[in-house]
């Protein structure tokens, strides 16, 4: 049996993640009481019923403190019953979480008694750093909608096959911020810009024009073989401790042309090695 622990900061994506996994088959309950968690499992075990062989669960901070300080307990328990686990862990910025909370005014389930939504997503966040801590999958989803949202849990989660690495090589702009959900930053940011050449600016490292641009440069060659080197030999290390996801990412100024070519070019070579690699540019979206 196959249980995906769906956790994080209200409003960051988490209902969406666990409405895409019931669409895929899997059974799922959201606000599920973390200390119930034990029982539960062993009550679907005991049933033997070949439906709930995938299982997906939601848990937030309304648990309480005293069982999520527990989170890695319980969780050895349940593994230790034979069942396979993952726990995906969504966070997004402070600022973002307002505007959403604000555009859907909808309460948060920490702001009883006063509480101003500031001070309860910090609140929130605390009682939920066991939870991040130990999760296999950590998603900021700041710059992500809810239909990109669904279609990374496809990829990452849905399509990840049994037992394999998921890997995640994107591009992105560090002027639009650092994805904080990075195994691996890569800053690429002292390569040639093709921004500076007015033919190639209004186009992406996608592009035959900025592709052949970069061709003809030593330093973007030197980059990608050294990335792609460091790369080919932790990707192993990364699988040999029986991790399910890394995330690799390479970023230049605004992320349409260096870290875009570059991603592109490390995804063709590891997609070629390991099955479940998958590729995004975040600012391109």
């Amino acid at each position: 049996m196959k249980l995906i622990i769906i956790s994080g900061l209200s409003g960051s994506g988490k209902t969406v993640a666990l409405h895409t996994l019931e669409d895929e088959g899997f059974y799922c309950v959201d606000n599920f009481p973390l200390g119930l968690l034990t029982d539960f499992t062993d009550h679907i075990n005991n049933q033997h019923m070949q439906i709930y062989n995938e299982i997906a669960v939601g848990i937030d901070a309304r648990s309480g403190a005293s069982d999520l300080k527990s989170f890695n307990q319980i969780i050895k328990t349940i593994k230790a019953k034979g069942i396979e686990v993952e726990v995906i862990y969504f966070q997004a910025e402070i600022n973002e979480l307002i505007k959403r909370f604000s555009d859907t005014r909808r309460r948060h389930p920490l702001t009883k008694k006063g509480i101003p939504l500031a001070e309860a997503i910090d609140i929130e966040r605390n009682l939920l750093l066991p939870v991040s801590h130990d999760s296999d999958l950590c998603l900021d989803t700041t710059h992500t909608n809810v239909h990109q949202l669904r279609s990374l849990v496809k990829d990452r989660i849905i399509s990840r096959p049994n037992q394999e690495l998921s890997i995640l090589i994107q591009s992105f702009g560090f002027k639009h911020n650092t994805p904080t959900d990075s195994d691996f930053v890569f800053d690429v940011r002292c390569l040639p810009n093709p921004h500076w050449e007015p033919a190639l600016r209004p186009l992406t490292g996608q592009d035959t024009e900025v592709q052949n641009f970069f061709k003809t440069q030593e330093d973007v060659t030197v980059m990608f073989e050294h990335i792609r080197d460091f790369m080919e030999y932790w990707i192993p290390k990364f699988a040999e401790q029986n991790r399910y996801y890394l995330t690799i990412s390479i970023g230049c100024t605004g992320g349409q042309h260096r870290s875009v070519y570059i991603a592109e070019q490390l995804s063709n070579h590891f997609a070629s090695r390991f099955p479940g690699v998958s590729l995004r540019h975040r600012e391109m979206e």
